[in-house]
């Protein structure tokens, strides 16, 4: 039997939402495990008003793609690493948990499910949204009652309209995205909400993103509004050391590894924002953009551009080797993928 393919414009798919056919939901009571969940219908959600999630923000979210092959074959990118980022996340924000292979097994459901929705090979992704929140009602601050993993997924384009083209940052000095103790290492709700105001102001100023320094000295290089940042000297990249202020991304930590088996040498230590104005070449890293090189950033009124097109030599490389190994274009040595069927 041929799988129709939902009726979509597939060459003009943007990173927005899109509804589709079946949502996984799954619960469990504080002190418990989560055991079987189940698909259901996508639609709204029921919760109390008293919810631990709307009251005292005790939720955390993930995202993860799945690609459609040349072949029709399905391919999701290292799941377990953010069921164990989630697992991490959750025993900060005083949530049980998902095991590794619960979350598995629930992408994987909940992505065939919604195979029709899957852009052909090439044409985009299935963007899967794993949440996980206190949906029991608690009026004193305290850890809710009652949890929710639920997972929903949309087809998406490019995050970025440019697409693989540059983007254009502004250093922020006054706003900080985390401090050291805080969540800022955890993917909790909270981080992203606080981040709108600087990333709106810098839209408007015509920059497509903020990067934001550390909140001790102001001086230190942090992460993007929803993406890690990379720095390239000659033949050595450099990426902030993860000290629990800014978030291990998955992308990040496989970017790593390929630069490495290409050849370069990466180091991972805190990176002055005089090191940033003087680079070759700088590029960002999430599970959303894959790779978007940086064309200029604008710090304290000066604007330093990268390269010719700001699409450097690197960021290129490495865009290519990721993303072909994403699509199952090249043989995966690494074994970060899981094929579905």
């Amino acid at each position: 039997m041929v799988l129709e393919l939902a009726d979509i414009d597939w060459d003009n798919l943007g990173f927005g939402f899109v509804s589709t056919d079946y949502m996984y939901i799954m619960k469990c009571s504080q002190g418990e495990n989560f055991s079987k969940g189940e698909l259901q219908r996508f639609g709204n959600i029921e919760l109390s008003p008293c919810a631990g999630i709307l009251n005292y923000g005790q939720g955390l979210f993930e995202g993860l793609k799945a690609h459609r092959k040349y072949d029709g074959n399905i391919l999701l990118f290292r799941p377990d690493e953010n069921a164990i980022r989630l697992r991490m996340g959750a025993e900060r924000m005083c949530m049980p948990s998902p095991t590794v292979e619960q979350f598995v097994e629930a992408v994987k459901e909940i992505v065939l499910a919604n195979e029709r929705w899957i852009p052909p090979s090439g044409k985009g992704s299935l963007y899967i949204r794993p949440l996980l929140m206190g949906s029991g009602a608690v009026l004193g601050l305290a850890p809710a009652t009652e949890y929710t993993f639920l997972i929903y997924v949309s087809p998406v384009g490019n995050y970025f309209k440019e697409g693989l083209a540059p983007i254009h940052l502004i250093v922020e000095t006054e706003m900080h995205r985390a401090t050291p103790g805080g969540t800022g290492g955890i993917k909790t709700i909270g981080n992203y909400a606080g981040v709108l105001k600087t990333q709106s102001a810098a839209k408007a100023k015509g920059f497509s993103d903020v990067l934001y320094l550390d909140s001790v000295h102001k001086r230190y290089l942090e992460e993007v509004s929803s993406c890690n940042i990379f720095v390239v000297k000659g033949n050595v990249i450099f990426t902030p050391a993860i000290k629990g202020t800014i978030l291990p991304g998955i992308t990040r930590k496989s970017i790593i590894d390929v630069a490495v088996s290409q050849g370069y040498q990466v180091e991972e230590r805190l990176i002055t924002v005089d090191e940033l104005l003087d680079a070759d070449e700088v590029f960002c890293t999430g599970t959303a953009v894959v790779i978007s090189p940086v064309g200029s950033i604008a710090y304290l009124g000066k604007r330093v551009s990268y390269g010719r097109d700001g699409v450097g030599l690197v960021s290129q490389q490495l865009y290519s080797a990721l993303t072909s190994l994403q699509m199952g274009l090249t043989e995966d040595k690494m074994n970060w993928i899981v094929a579905l069927k």
